[in-house]
């Protein structure tokens, strides 16, 4: 095809009436399925997998896991006391040990013991997977973060999510395969859920859910001065002249082919996003269910973009780091497990009714734990050394615990597990071998465990 006009300027002419590079500019991760090999659609997984698709509810600023999974009756016992194997080095200056109000009861069939934070939740005891013994390898937020969320301490390397959509595919070619929500901005922010040096399409599409008219969440959704059948026209012009230039360069640019497949996932989402993201579509009985607040629309949000195919879904508990409790603990977690309780369980319950649940991958917990010793007298400081997460669904055992914490709950002692060994895992449920999925560059082969990980086959069902 022999055009008057270069690439540049066609972009230049076209971009006025195009609405959808508004949108793909304010969703610069936005993934496309198209079939290709930077993203295959429905990609064939290396082995049977257990879950399709990922939830992750993420409880920025790390929860204290004897609070709500895992009773240590002798932080009372020893209450205000520094016995040893509680003077392990922490981040603060700490004090003596400091007790947990709550109470334990066992729950489901299996007995696991879940506290009276979490009341509702503790009715699907039956499907909780428990581990007790996550440990990770700095007490700071960011350095933290990272490892949870990409897999390294090092910035500019690929987020789980975005090793999930490139291994994995989308199922829905008018949504991102990786979602994030988040009422607010969390510490590190994008890099959270960058794709680094993945193709740019796998990056996870940030919405901030404060807002939930879907026209705020994703600003430019709908083109007013061009109609659709004339925005396609334009799209596949500008596509024919983009895979023309690609071509001309010798199909190798990787980042033109990502700008090409995110223009069309971007034009398609103006249809699929409103209906997506949309939660009022929902009856008021389903709403009541989930409860009210941030917390609840993105648990509600999730089990829509689940049912819709999309790989990757992490929701953000709020803004910043709310369970950074170095102050004020005991009440500050009672509000937290009472916000976070119903909706947890109505997304379970939903997931469940629906037929979801065995295949989605249901994650819970911060990017570490908090200290059994005090900080100011009623705080808790940060806590790599061991901790809390539970998995539900997509192939993981319910009614169980998996490890165990010291008797204080400061450090992971039996079936200790990394956070390389938490993503072998949760890889290894969605059907793929952690130590295949790599990615070529800067002269070696990436992966998200890196050198490491071992897959926890005790808690597979």
């Amino acid at each position: 095809m022999n055009l008057p006009l270069s690439r540049r300027d066609a972009i230049a002419r076209f971009g006025g009436g195009l609405g959808t590079l508004g949108l793909l500019a304010s969703l610069p991760g936005v993934a496309s399925a198209l079939p290709s090999a930077a993203s295959p659609l429905r990609a064939l997984p290396h082995f049977r997998p257990r879950a399709k698709r990922v939830i992750h509810l993420f409880m920025n600023g790390g929860p204290f896991g004897p609070d709500f999974f895992d009773p240590k009756p002798d932080l009372t016992k020893f209450a205000g006391q520094r016995p040893e194997g509680a003077d392990l080095r922490t981040e603060r200056p700490t004090g003596g040990l400091l007790p947990v109000p709550f109470k334990f009861s066992n729950h489901g069939k299996s007995g696991l013991p879940v506290s009276d934070l979490l009341p509702l939740t503790a009715q699907f005891a039956d499907d909780l997977c428990v581990l007790r013994s996550v440990h990770t390898d700095n007490p700071n937020h960011g350095p933290a973060l990272l490892l949870m969320n990409n897999g390294t301490m090092t910035p500019r390397v690929p987020a789980m999510g975005s090793w999930c959509s490139y291994g994995l595919g989308t199922e829905n070619e008018n949504l991102p395969s990786y979602v994030v929500l988040c009422p607010g901005r969390p510490v590190r922010f994008s890099i959270l859920w960058t794709s680094a040096f993945l193709p740019s399409q796998h990056g996870g599409s940030y919405i901030n859910h404060s807002n939930l008219d879907p026209k705020a969440m994703i600003p430019w959704l709908h083109n007013p001065r061009t109609a659709p059948d004339a925005q396609r026209k334009q799209l596949d012009l500008l596509g024919e002249m983009n895979r023309e230039h690609l071509a001309s360069r010798g199909g190798a640019d990787a980042a033109l082919q990502g700008r090409i497949e995110a223009m069309e996932t971007a034009y398609r989402m103006q249809f699929a996003a409103t209906d997506a993201f949309d939660i009022t579509r929902e009856s008021a009985a389903t709403r009541e269910t989930y409860g009210k607040g941030h917390f609840a629309n993105g648990c509600l949000m999730a089990r829509r973009l689940a049912e819709r195919g999309v790989r990757f879904i992490q929701v953000y508990y709020g803004n910043s780091q709310p369970w950074d409790t170095h102050s004020n603990h005991d009440p500050a977690t009672r509000t937290l497990g009472k916000d976070i309780d119903q909706p947890i369980a109505a997304l379970l319950g939903d997931l469940k009714q629906r037929g979801l649940l065995e295949d989605t991958l249901v994650v819970w917990g911060g990017e570490f734990g908090r200290t059994p010793v005090s900080e100011n007298g009623n705080g808790r400081d940060h806590n790599p050394h061991g901790f809390c997460m539970f998995l539900a669904g997509g192939g993981a055992k319910g009614g169980m615990s998996y490890g165990e914490t010291d008797s204080f709950g400061f450090k992971a002692v039996e079936n200790r597990m990394h956070i390389h060994d938490l993503h072998a895992t949760l890889l290894h449920l969605l059907g793929v071998d952690h130590e295949r999925l790599t990615f070529r560059y800067a002269g070696r082969d990436f992966r998200l465990t890196d050198v490491h990980g071992n897959v926890a086959r005790e808690i597979l069902a």
